[in-house]
């Protein structure tokens, strides 16, 4: 049944005074989040309930499966595009609120990392740029910037690309390090294939960047590549 039929036969239900089939399911959802936790519920279930608010009367648990098994699962959907997330169906209201709640979670992440110095919380340090970027479809090159005491100053995009190439430009990476008065970077950019493998222009521009930025100082802690679940520090190789 296609979402034009269940609207009809959802109105039909409305306008005869019969209760729709999931009469008290949002009711029983909630009361078993909040009493049970988010753990609690699968992958669909979540999605359901961020829904919600975009959708108050309709039943969008068929929506929900449908946008999982589109989308491959529940990082790639709250990683999709606004363009993929309207294909697929969702309104404004939906794309919102899913794109609240990753926003959300990301600033919760990156909060952490401003707690204490990254290098000592590395482990969280590649679990936010994983969540950040490894969904992407097209590379994108970020940079973290560092104070004196590896605390997290900013966190920026510099460039987005192509599937597989992102222009850098060392003197502007550089020259936003100076501003920002940062005195150390780490790099971070993805590789939408899922392989972190590095190639020959990501350890290029790794070099020119830590050519560029010595003389003023400024320290290139690592140069991370983000793939599926996988990633590669440039340092671990000896390539820093």
């Amino acid at each position: 049944m296609n979402a034009s039929h269940r609207r009809k036969r959802q109105q039909l239900a409305e306008t005869s005074g019969d209760k729709p089939h999931y009469h008290g399911h949002r009711e029983r959802l909630r009361q078993r989040l909040i009493a049970a936790g988010t753990s609690s519920l699968p992958d669909y279930e979540l999605i359901e309930v961020i829904l919600f608010a975009s959708n108050p009367r309709g039943d969008v648990k068929p929506l929900a499966k449908d946008l999982l098994g589109r989308f491959g699962g529940f990082a790639e959907l709250l990683s999709a595009d606004v363009e993929a997330l309207a294909d697929a169906g969702l309104g404004l209201a939906g794309i919102a609120a899913l794109k609240s709640v990753r926003e959300a979670a990301l600033r919760l992440m990156r909060s952490e990392l401003r707690e204490r110095p990254v290098v000592s919380s590395w482990d969280k340090l590649i679990d936010y740029c994983t969540a950040h970027i490894a969904h992407g479809t097209v590379e994108e090159f970020h940079i973290l910037f560092l104070d004196r005491k590896n605390v997290l100053i900013k966190h920026e995009q510099q460039q987005r690309g192509t599937i597989d190439h992102t222009p850098v430009y060392p003197r502007e990476v550089v020259k936003r390090a100076l501003e920002l008065q940062a005195s150390a970077l780490i790099l971070v950019h993805n590789h939408p294939s899922g392989d972190p493998t590095p190639s020959q222009a990501d350890i290029a521009v790794t070099k020119d960047i830590v050519k560029a930025a010595a003389p003023l100082g400024v320290t290139i802690h690592d140069h991370l590549i983000i793939g599926r679940g996988r990633h590669t520090s440039l340092r671990d190789l000896g390539l820093l």
